[in-house]
């Protein structure tokens, strides 16, 4: 057929679509665009966030209810698994060794947006995100970890962005690689390890570093010419008194000063100097120069998440009951993770921990039935004290250890550094992010047999 005899065909259909009335033609553009906006905003179950937490309860959640029940918000194209980046500092792992793509992650039956939450409004039951949209939901689950506040410190940025520079950090990984860097560079002086005065992400962190900087020094034998302080805001070395028994006679043995109540607040790259502040006198300053500075940020919940006063608590985090994990006030509301407001500390394993609680109350949750299941404040933190060695710390809400091996777990131990350096990766990985993992409680349960004695 010729373009001449298609011609009188074409003319005739334009002809009968503008014979339609004006409503007909509206009516058929809105019932098209309503289409497209169910299918792309609204959802049974909004996650925000793709870490360990979020997408652990994503595939939970959308295995449960089925496909595209679930959206996920999240703007980043890499999942990191963050408890390695200790180890990368060290130089016993590599940077790409840490993450997978976000697409690979995520589980195949929920949606995923890449984009970030912007606006929260609990009363109306909608998220808007940088990319304009507005997603509505039956039950929100917020999982957005937290957000390192680099800047909070003047000069530290500054610092960090120096080519072949002095100061590093493990907590991010933009700047991770730089720590092994530092630890070849140094040759003496003070190598400066700081606790900033906030909640962080894996509190044991930022003191493992201490030991595996003191272990490599020794290992290259300079040792004896680098002075080693761990400045830290906190009042203690640890917060479970059990394993910081065990973690002060480490410090002593190996000549590491440690500083309580002392915040950085300053950083001065061109004198290479670091402001620190007596948390318990703050109008008292300390000026100390350092060869080596490792900085850990200030951290809070992000900031789209604070602006909501309707769904924080006193402190920035999710304002949620520590047992039920549920929002206090908005019954459809859940958080999981490092933004959530309940007391524990905020580490992988204690998301692992609460998966299941979370999982199981938001389904009673939808289902209108009462919420059951409760979260008693687990958190493991592997201590990494060396190239070799491990303290395997576990505990509750009150701090009580509550521990999965039929051994003492505050010695040092090498087949705990094994578990942490290769076991518990492939974990997060296989078992974890795929909702197959909810903590070591059964594996607890099982070895509680093997305790007597112990």
């Amino acid at each position: 057929m010729t373009f001449y005899t298609c011609l009188p065909l074409a003319l005739r259909q334009a002809k009968l679509l503008a014979t339609r009335s004006f409503s007909e033609r509206l009516l058929h553009r809105n019932l098209s665009a309503s289409q497209t906006l169910n299918d792309k905003h609204e959802c049974q179950v909004l996650v925000v966030g793709g870490g360990a937490g979020g997408c652990a309860l994503a595939a939970k959640l959308s295995s449960r209810l089925g496909r595209n029940k679930v959206i996920v918000v999240e703007p980043a194209d890499k999942h990191y698994y963050q408890p390695m980046f200790t180890l990368i500092g060290g130089g016993m792992k590599r940077l790409e060794h840490s993450y997978k793509s976000m697409a690979e992650v995520l589980p195949k039956k929920a949606k995923w947006l890449q984009e970030a939450a912007v606006e929260f409004d609990p009363e109306s039951n909608t998220v808007k995100t940088s990319g304009g949209n507005t997603i509505k939901y039956d039950m929100l689950l917020i999982a957005t970890g937290l957000q390192l506040n680099y800047n909070k410190i003047p000069g530290l940025e500054e610092a960090l962005a120096i080519p072949n520079g002095k100061v590093c950090s493990i907590y991010s990984p933009k700047y991770v690689d730089r720590v092994f860097d530092c630890l070849r560079n140094i040759q003496g002086g003070d190598a400066i390890f700081t606790y900033p005065s906030s909640p962080v992400k894996c509190p044991g962190a930022p003191q493992k570093i201490v030991y595996i900087a003191e272990h490599y020094f020794r290992k290259l034998g300079k040792r004896n010419d680098i002075n080693i302080k761990y400045n830290t805001a906190l009042p203690v070395l640890f917060g479970v008194k059990h394993y910081a028994d065990a973690l002060w006679p480490i410090v002593k043995k190996r000549n590491i000063t440690v500083n309580t109540r002392r915040n950085l607040i300053e950083v001065k790259p061109g004198q290479d100097i670091a402001v620190f502040e007596n948390l318990d006198n703050p109008s008292e300053r300390f000026e100390e120069k350092y060869s080596m500075l490792h900085a850990v940020p200030p951290m809070s919940a992000p900031d789209a998440l604070t602006r909501c006063k309707q769904l924080i608590n006193e402190a920035g985090f999710v304002d949620v009951d520590q047992s039920t994990l549920q929002h206090k006030k908005y019954q459809n509301v859940f958080a999981i993770g490092d933004s959530s407001g309940s007391p524990n500390s905020k580490t992988a394993a204690s998301a692992a921990a609460q998966s299941p609680v979370v999982f199981r109350n938001m389904i009673a949750a939808l289902e209108g039935k009462p919420l059951k299941d409760i979260y008693d404040g687990y958190a493991s933190c592997p201590l990494v004290t060396g190239y070799n060695s491990v303290i395997l710390a576990e505990f509750d809400y009150s701090l009580t250890p509550l521990e999965t091996f039929p051994v003492a777990q505050n010695k040092e131990r090498y087949s705990m550094f094994i578990m942490k350096k290769d076991f518990m990766p492939l974990l997060y990985w296989k078992l974890m992010l795929t909702g197959h993992w909810n903590g070591p409680a059964l594996m607890r349960n099982l070895l509680s047999v093997f305790k007597f004695g112990k």
